[in-house]
């Protein structure tokens, strides 16, 4: 289980702010933003890991440990959403290209 709990940003706002506004995400938390082919790490605030997926929810990359400040993250072809967890996330989940993310339910901000 990568996450326990994953909000959902889906709306221009929250894609657009993702998790700037936050100073962290606790262990098993996440934000999967929707419609999205890349993410940006400026102004944010701590490291996080990235999993890129296509819209059958199926891993297309997993970037470990971004740093604040890196100007973009490419997504690879065919990506639908990112998936941000905290940095350390997929390691410890052995989350790999190829793996299939199962949706329970999420909340929407």
């Amino acid at each position: 289980m990568v996450a326990t709990h994953c909000e959902v940003a889906n709306s221009f706002l929250t894609r657009g702010f993702g998790l700037i506004p936050r100073s962290r995400l606790a262990t098993g938390e996440g934000l999967l933003i929707t419609k999205t082919g890349s993410i940006t790490m400026f102004f944010m605030r701590f490291a996080i890991d990235a999993i890129f997926l296509d819209r059958s929810m199926r891993v297309l990359r997993v970037a470990e440990d971004l740093r604040p400040w890196v100007p973009a993250v490419g997504a690879p072809r065919g990506t639908d959403s990112v998936l941000e967890l905290p940095a350390g996330t997929a390691a410890r989940t052995g989350t790999q290209a190829g793996d299939e993310l199962i949706s329970s339910r999420s909340t929407t901000r």
